[in-house]
């Protein structure tokens, strides 16, 4: 059954960032990543259409902030895991474009060479673990990538990402005891979008997402995800509490997508006022280059030069993945077994 729209009510937190939280080089940096991540998702919609792309393809369209202020707080020996609406995260973890958009194809070029698709790819290079097609997964699996870190002694920390349907799954609250019991070094992400598939996050959770770690003395805070800044000062903060060895902490961060669930879900539990009405009053690019301006160090002109070179990284990107060759049949056979 569909849920009820709520056009014009869907509610931010509006706890702003210090002033000083990022200085204007840093901020046209997160514009930039941002920026890319949302003409690269445009992109990987244009070729789905066209039928370039098969399978579930979810795009992070309007959630930009959430990754990229999160992954402004994070060292190179951190590691991140997500769900299966990943392409943002693969892009701020600094993996190609050109990696990307040839494993969406599932080219050879890609970053499971054509083998994972949209939901399955990963590179322990650049510390990504993994869009998980499987709800909840990301809970576990990320104490485990912590547990490795603790176990190491390495001082890292895993960002472990997951909405606000896979918050109702059990296996995230057995991740949570396990966690706070060794005091496992990871940040469970909330990326509360308000929608979990097709229903209201209002009518599937009950309470506050973050607060259901106060069970497990594990400590959390709700952000506003559609700020970039004021999602960076919140992961300093829960970064500098983990990598302390004090456990594990929870951001839920208010964040918006202005796609359907998938490429195949047309949106129709939500109102086309309500989707209109935060683009209009919430949209994170738009935040951060008036930001910026505010600053007086960059103009129109820095923000059109951006505009222009993203949209030929993108392009390339596609264009790469149309001429990457399909996996020879004989990857049917690879990677799936590993000596011990």
């Amino acid at each position: 059954m569909a849920s009820t729209p709520t056009s014009g009510k869907a509610k931010l937190e509006t706890v702003k960032s210090p002033s000083n939280i990022a200085s204007p080089e840093q901020m046209l940096e997160y514009f930039k990543d941002m920026l890319l991540i949302r003409r690269f998702e445009e992109k990987a919609g244009q070729l789905y259409g066209m039928g370039l792309i098969g399978g579930f393809c979810h795009l992070y369209i309007g959630q930009e902030a959430v990754v990229v202020g999160m992954q402004s707080a994070l060292q190179p020996q951190d590691t991140v895991i997500t769900a299966y609406r990943d392409h943002g995260h693969m892009l701020a973890c600094g993996m190609s474009a050109n990696g990307v958009m040839a494993e969406l194809a599932g080219r050879k070029g890609g970053y499971s060479r054509g083998k994972g698709g949209s939901m399955h790819m990963f590179s322990r290079e650049k510390g990504f673990y993994g869009g998980h097609g499987i709800v909840g997964a990301t809970g576990p699996l990320g104490a485990g990538l912590a547990f490795a870190h603790k176990y190491k002694g390495d001082n890292g920390v895993c960002t472990a990402y997951y909405g606000d349907g896979a918050a109702n799954q059990g296996q995230i609250y057995e991740a949570y005891n396990m966690a706070s019991l060794w005091k496992l070094p990871v940040i469970f992400v909330i990326e509360n979008n308000k929608y979990g598939m097709g229903t209201s996050q209002t009518r599937h959770a009950a309470g506050v997402l973050y607060k259901r770690g106060e069970g497990y003395d594990i400590p959390g805070e709700k952000v506003d995800g559609m700020d970039v800044l004021t999602v960076r000062a919140a992961a300093l903060k829960a970064v500098e509490y983990v990598r302390s060895g004090n456990g594990p902490y929870i951001l839920e961060f208010d964040t918006y997508r202005y796609r359907g669930h998938s490429m195949s879900d047309p949106g129709k539990y939500r109102s086309k006022e309500e989707v209109e009405m935060m683009k209009e009053n919430h949209d994170p690019i738009e935040q951060i280059r008036k930001a910026i301006l505010a600053t007086g160090k960059f103009a129109e002109d820095d923000f059109k030069k951006i505009e222009k070179d993203v949209k030929a990284v993108v392009n390339e990107s596609a264009e790469f993945a149309q001429q990457s060759p399909e996996p020879d049949p004989s990857e049917l056979w690879t990677d799936i077994l590993v000596e011990g």
